[in-house]
Formats: C-alpha cells, structure tokens, sequence
C-alpha cells in the first residue's frame, strides 16, 4: 500500500489548478506548498538568485522559506491585506497589472526563465502598486521557443484592455463570467472592423483568432511550432508594451468630481470631513473600508493612523482618479476598486469556489469601520431595497459603522423621489425617523450630528452583539 504524502492540509479550496503547488493556510497565515514535481525548477530560481532580484525590483511578491521536506516546500508570502480581482479594476489599474506582467516576463527571458502562466488573476494591487502573487508560474526558457502563455495574456490582458479602448470600462466585467480570459473568436467580433488594418491587433487577435478556428479540431501535437529567437522574443515584449501603455479611453462621469462640483459649501465640507476623522481617531481604527468613497478624498483625511483603507465606488472614472492619486503621491495603503452595492461581485469559478465574492473578501478583511457616505438614499430609492436590508447588509462586515443620511428635503432625494414619478407615494418610508428605527435592530447609536448648512446628518453606530 502506498504511504500517503505527509502533505499540509487545510488548502485553499480554489487553489486545485497548478500541479507544481498549492496555497494553504497554517493558523490563519497564506503559505504556499511546492510539489516534487516543480522542485528542480524552484531551487535553480532560488540559486540563480532569479527569486531575489524579482522581489528586489518589486516584480514578485516577497516570500520566506519555511520548511524543506523530500515531500514538499512551504513558503510563506507576504500578507496582503485585500485582494482585487481583474473586473474589479480601473483602466490603468487594468493597464498598470498588463504592463507589470510583461516587465515580468521580459525579466524573466532575460535570465533564463519564462512565465508559464500569464493570469491576471496572478497581479494583485500592494502597496499602491500591481504585484505578481504566483511564485511557481516560471519554468526554464528554451532558446528559440515561443512564448506558451501569450495567447493567455492576449485573453487576460490585451482583449479586456482594446475592448475597454473602444467600448468602455465596464467590458472588463467580462471577466466575471470567463476568468480564463475573453475568448480571442469574442474580442475578434467585438472590435471594429478597421482593427483589422491595425499591424498590432490584427497579429496578435484578428490572425491568432483565424488560426484557432482553422486549427480547432487539429492535435496541438500534429500543429508545427514555430520558432521565436530570444532577441525577436524581447522585441515583442517591448512592442506589446508600447502599444499598451499609450492606450486611453474617453469616460463621462457624474461623480468623478463630486467634491469639487456638487452638494457641499466648503465650510460644510469642512465640519464634515473634521467630524468624520474625530470619529475614526477616537475608535483607534487601523483598517477602514470606505463604501461609495469616490476618489477617496474623505479617507484621506484619515490616513494619519490607519494601515489600510479600501475605497470602493461604482463610477470606474471615480476609481482611476483615486488609483491615478495613489501613484501620484506613492501612497501604500490605498486600495481603489470597483463596487456596486447593489450588484457585488460574486463567487465565480469551478465549484463557485476559485473567486471569492466582494463581499466574503470584506467579511474576511474586518474593517474596524465602514463609511457609508451620501450613498443610503441611492440604495434605498434607485436600488429599492428597504432600510431593513441595508442595515443587515452593513452589520455583515464591521462593528462600527459611520453612515450619512441625505434627508428627505435634501435636493439630491427629491430629484431621486420625483424621478419615481406616479410611484413616488411608494417610497414614504424614507424618512430620518423611520431609518433609525430599522438601524436600531442591528446597531446601537453612539451620537449623531448634523451637518451645517445641508439636510444631512452623520450617525455613529456600533453593531449589536
């Protein structure tokens, strides 16, 4: 009888796809188990000093060596305290993971290596900036071979970021529904036809898109591999690089400049954003998650004390303002994000399994407080759904909640109740009085203030244990 593996345990149910490894957790710490089978390849990363120039430039996430068995390695990477996934990104955020990627693979060529597999579900955002997680997704570069995993990046990058080009950001969201990339037959119908002409897209999507369909039903072993010199191989890496990094996209926003144009004086404005960070200082919060932030303009004003906060807003434009701000100034403890309260990313993959919803990923990052600013009456009165359901929905993800309630003479409100028109009767229950009734099942009030000069008013709360 064969002895079984003295293997970790406790694995990480979405992580079955790699052979070379997995990812486990030991009390609560992300470790990563290397396999036998990937054991020649890690020691000659780890001895060329491959591992250690990577994580030096900050190309790969950091990690420590555990324990060394004849059955396994286990790593310990460094903690990231939230993951985003690809269709909750900007566009540079999109573009910023693509062109990380290929420094990445370039980087790798040069020294002997090559990524096996480009997933853009391997960068996640850290310290301000994109970061490639998957330690084992390298494999030894063979001279005047191709590029194996180029169709994957053109699938996970190069299709979501020309589609976004042409179509919009929200095309990403593509990715919920094929986290194996978008099919290049798809993006190759979805482009317009004058792509066609364009020397960039038209090799590497219109022809590669041909060459499967003609190609489909022949043995990947029958098809003639053709030959790619390492110096040809870098000049394209660079090429793709260029191409991507001077694509745009043009994007109307109502919100992207919401503190700049609407809704607040500035003396308003100001007693606002003192009161809210009084708040926050008193409860001594580390990690903050900020629920329809905008461009984190009110979460900056609280960076003095807290390690991480996570802004999350449904305007795409809104979030790459924000990602654009975090480069600009090399802030490390933002994370920008796409987020729709009233459609949250949920779980995908095999099993439902391999991507954990936004809100499993919030639950699981404990927040030691959310902000709910100016966003109550767009869930209650766009969305529909009734106080009850809010109130429950924010008791899920931390214990102290700060929420803004617009009332019903507040001009925003009423332009939402007559755009109800005949319906507009339906929606009496929104008043201050009948919120704090609902809220009070689920939180207690620890103080309320209203805000000068506006029909607002800012409540503190603290779940109900």
């Amino acid at each position: 009888m064969k002895k079984e593996a003295n293997l970790p345990k406790n694995k990480l149910s979405g992580s079955f796809r790699d052979p070379c490894g997995y990812i486990y957790f030991e009390d609560s710490v992300v470790k990563r188990a290397v396999l036998p089978k990937y054991f020649s390849q890690y020691q000659a990363l780890k001895n060329s000093g491959f591992f250690e120039k990577a994580i030096k430039h900050k190309l790969l996430i950091p990690h420590t060596e555990d324990t060394v068995t004849s059955e396994f390695i286990s790593l310990t990477p460094e903690k990231i305290p939230f993951i985003t996934y690809p269709y909750e990104w900007s566009f540079e955020q999109y573009k910023d993971a693509a062109l990380h990627t290929l420094k990445l693979q370039k980087y790798a060529v040069q020294n002997g290596f090559i990524l096996k597999d480009a997933s853009a579900f391997n960068v996640f955002f850290h310290n301000g900036k994109p970061i490639f997680i998957d330690t084992l997704s390298f494999d030894f570069y063979q001279e005047d071979s191709p590029w194996r995993a180029f169709k994957m990046f053109v699938t996970n990058f190069l299709s979501p970021l020309v589609l976004a080009h042409y179509h919009g950001p929200d095309i990403f969201k593509m990715m919920q529904t094929h986290i194996d990339g978008i099919p290049l037959s798809l993006t190759s119908s979805l482009l317009p036809w004058r792509t066609k002409f364009n020397p960039m897209l038209y090799s590497n999507i219109h022809l590669m898109a041909m060459m499967e369909n003609k190609y489909q039903d022949v043995k990947q072993r029958d098809i003639e591999q053709p030959k790619l010199s390492r110096k040809k191989h870098l000049k394209h890496l660079d090429a793709l690089y260029g191409f991507i990094q001077n694509l745009s996209i043009k994007q109307n926003s109502e919100w992207g400049n919401y503190y700049n144009d609407i809704h607040y004086k500035p003396k308003s404005l100001k007693f606002k954003m003192e009161q809210l960070d009084k708040w926050v200082d008193g409860i001594e919060a580390k990690k903050l998650l900020d629920i329809g932030g905008n461009n984190g303009t009110v979460a900056r004003t609280m960076y003095k004390n807290i390690d991480c906060v996570v802004v999350g807003d449904i305007d795409t434009n809104a979030v790459d303002c924000n990602y654009k701000e975090v480069k600009r100034t090399a802030e490390t403890n933002m994370i920008p994000l796409i987020f729709n309260v009233l459609n949250p990313s949920p779980n995908t993959g095999y099993n439902n399994d391999e991507r954990l919803s936004i809100l499993e990923r919030l639950i699981d990052f404990k927040p030691d407080v959310t902000l709910a600013l100016a966003i109550i009456h767009h869930i209650a009165l766009s969305g529909n759904v009734p106080f009850e359901q809010i109130a429950a929905f924010f008791s899920k993800i931390s214990k102290t909640l700060i929420i803004e309630f617009p009332q019903r003479d507040d001009p925003m409100v009423q332009l939402l109740l007559k755009q109800k028109m005949e319906f507009e009767n339906h929606f009496d229950f929104y008043t201050i009085e009948f919120f704090e009734k609902i809220f009070a099942s689920y939180f207690r009030l620890d103080e309320k203030i209203e805000i000068p000069n506006t029909k607002r008013v800012l409540f503190l709360m603290s779940r109900n244990e």
